[in-house]
């Protein structure tokens, strides 16, 4: 009987062939009990996302690895000091580029934000480059960044523009109610999606406080954030993030008991050396050890005579010591063994899986640069870079941003910059224009700092690049740079001493032909 099989749209190829297998059952029936739920990100996230949390927040407490990640990310997308460097968009504004304006504001801000009195912190703990260090942490923890701007008039400050950080844990719906088109994840939606409000949660953890919840507006009548909420959603419609460790969640947590397991072995086998084997039989050892508490004293009588014969008899020859054991006893020595057994390559492998999952390089994460070339090296640390850089401009730099927008309000309202004239547009009209940006933070880590500055000097006399790009990657401000150096050519000049060769680099270091070979 010939075989019947359905065919594709041209009805020659059948149709097994000429779909993709993802959905079948898989050629031998791997997939059959693979049947997922088709879910939108809000659906598969917003039940379990209190408890994802919680564990995460267990694993970073507790874990090393998980701990050594989110210091990654606060140290090489924040680092030290987190920097503004203002680039208002001159050209929409219709004025020509005022450098002495974009001083003004620098300033005034570099002062008051971190200005070690806190006073940008509503709870006064927090300088700006701390708030953007937590900030960056929170994010990695939990997949959001929350602050509600304040208004704290103080005689110490000269700002009243203060950033209240909040727990994303405490954003949510009402009395725990259930999730409803307009309102999920504690997100209060428009009609197009838009968040237009946010519940916050009030009241301590475990401190017998009672819970309110305060209804809190994303944007005041006057235009001026009222919430601010930075996230990198992955599809339309998604109300809150995705925490960067769920997807290695469960092999942390593994890892930690096969860490916990391994030692506690190692432990055990290396507390015996050697044993004492005796004849005594289990009948009389059970009657010694169930009686030792009689009267008689039998167990203690055997175990002074053991002790008396064995500390009697030291027999050595030639400087060795050689134990006489009592009639019928055998020394038995006890090998550790080998206490990685395959652990290591385990580990490593673990290892790899979380550090791709939380976008850092192995080497990194692990803190373990055996056994990899300069090459290899540098190649992990810029796809890493490349990870890094990017949650700089699309998390880090527009909660910085929207940050300094409301101070650079107050700034015109106090009269501590003047704008300057001419503008086409009042700041209100175009508030991002006035503000535009970017953000300086920590720089490339340097591999080996003699090629990498002869790159860069390559790159900015081949026009390729410039010193501001260059001394960013570096974490400087090239403005800061270029002026020290006057200041220090000026000094130089003035004791009597030469200028500084910068150019003479390849004189001074030339290229080694045969370094290759050790790469």
């Amino acid at each position: 009987m010939k075989r019947i099989e359905l065919l594709s749209a041209d009805g020659q190829t059948p149709l097994r062939e000429s779909v993709f297998r993802a959905g079948g059952v898989g050629f031998g029936g791997q997939l059959k009990g693979w049947n997922p739920p088709s879910k939108s990100t809000d659906a598969a996230l917003l039940p379990i996302m209190k408890q994802a949390n919680a564990r995460t927040d267990d694993v970073v407490r507790n874990n090393g690895i998980a701990a050594n990640g989110i210091q990654l990310h606060k140290d090489h997308i924040i680092g030290s000091e987190f920097r503004l460097s203002y680039k208002p968009n001159w050209r929409l504004l219709g004025i020509t580029p005022d450098k002495a304006f974009v001083q003004d504001v620098e300033a005034v801000f570099r002062d008051i934000a971190e200005d070690p009195g806190c006073f940008i912190d509503a709870e006064r703990r927090r300088t700006f480059t701390m708030m953007m260090r937590e900030a960056v942490e929170t994010h990695a923890n939990t997949g959001d960044i929350m602050a509600k701007p304040e208004w704290i008039p103080s005689r110490q400050s000269p700002f009243a523009t203060a950033i209240r950080m909040v727990s994303p844990r405490k954003v949510t719906n009402p009395n725990h109610g259930r999730d409803l088109p307009e309102r999920r994840g504690g997100v209060e939606l428009n009609r197009q999606g838009a968040p237009i409000a946010y519940h916050v949660e009030e009241g301590a953890d475990n401190f017998g406080m009672s819970r309110t919840w305060r209804r809190i507006e994303k944007v005041t009548s006057s235009g001026r954030a009222g919430f601010i909420h930075v996230f990198e959603p992955s599809e339309g419609g998604q109300t809150r993030g995705v925490n960067r460790f769920l997807s290695s969640l469960e092999q942390l947590k593994m890892l930690d008991t096969l860490q916990n397991t391994t030692l506690q072995r190692a432990v055990v086998n290396a507390m015996y050396a050697a044993s004492i084997e005796s004849e005594l039989g289990t009948d009389q050892a059970m009657q010694y050890l169930f009686g030792a508490e009689k009267a008689d004293g039998v167990i203690d009588r055997m175990l002074m005579a053991y002790g008396d014969y064995y500390s009697a008899n030291e027999i050595k020859f030639n400087g060795v010591k050689l134990p006489h054991l009592m009639p019928g006893d055998k020394i038995n020595l006890h090998n550790a063994g080998n206490a990685d057994n395959g652990f290591a390559a385990l580990e490593q492998s673990i290892l790899r899986y979380i550090a791709a999952g939380l976008g850092v390089d192995y080497a990194q994460l692990s803190r373990n640069y055996s056994q990899m070339s300069y090459s290899t090296i540098r190649a992990a640390h810029n796809d890493s870079w490349r990870y890094f850089m990017g949650r700089r401009k699309i998390i880090a730099n527009r909660f910085a941003s929207q940050i300094f927008a409301l101070l650079f309000e107050e700034m015109i309202l106090r009269g501590y910059i003047t704008l300057p004239k001419k503008a086409r547009f009042t700041f209100w009209e175009r508030r991002h224009a006035w503000t535009k940006s970017d953000w300086i933070g920590s720089g490339r880590l340097a591999i080996d700092g003699l090629k990498e500055v002869k790159e860069a000097i390559l790159k900015i006399e081949g026009g390729l690049s410039t010193y501001e790009k260059e001394l960013a990657q570096l974490g400087e401000d090239y403005q800061e740079v270029f002026e020290q150096q006057v200041s220090e050519m000026a000094e130089r000049h003035k004791q009597g001493l030469p200028p500084p060769s910068w150019m003479k680099l390849q004189a001074l270091a030339p290229d080694n032909q045969n370094e290759g070979s050790n790469e």
